[in-house]
């Protein structure tokens, strides 16, 4: 069974960056699309950005993070990576890495980095 372990939340000012790293192991993970999900207090998980993880480097963002936030991996690291600048207070959320297949229908979870944005 695929496992994700997210790392790199805290606590950040408004117009920082974080870089979001998200390790895969175990079971059969090249058939996945890597996702980035988010769930604010009070709301319901969202997505937020994925990427293919073999044949390519296909990203696919929510509208909202399209100017800032960017997808990356790297395969021989087996590590998806979300890059997050000129954060806001709205963009404080439980970030969650998931496996989907495909991209929108995610599998499996990893068990989530908090992110907060506050002065």
């Amino acid at each position: 069974q695929v496992q994700l372990v997210e790392s790199g939340g805290g606590l950040v000012q408004p117009g920082g960056s974080l870089r979001l790293s998200c390790v895969i192991s175990g079971g059969t993970f090249s058939a996945y699309d890597m996702g980035w999900y988010r769930q604010a207090p009070g709301s319901g998980r969202e997505f937020v950005a994925a990427i293919n993880w073999s044949g390519g480097s296909t990203t696919y963002y929510a509208d909202s993070a399209k100017d800032r936030i960017t997808s990356s991996k790297d395969n021989a690291k087996n590590t998806v990576y979300l890059h997050m600048n000129n954060l806001k207070p709205e963009d404080t959320a439980i970030y969650y890495c998931s496996a989907d297949a495909p991209v929108g229908r995610p599998d499996c979870w990893g068990q989530g980095t908090q992110v907060t944005v506050s002065s």
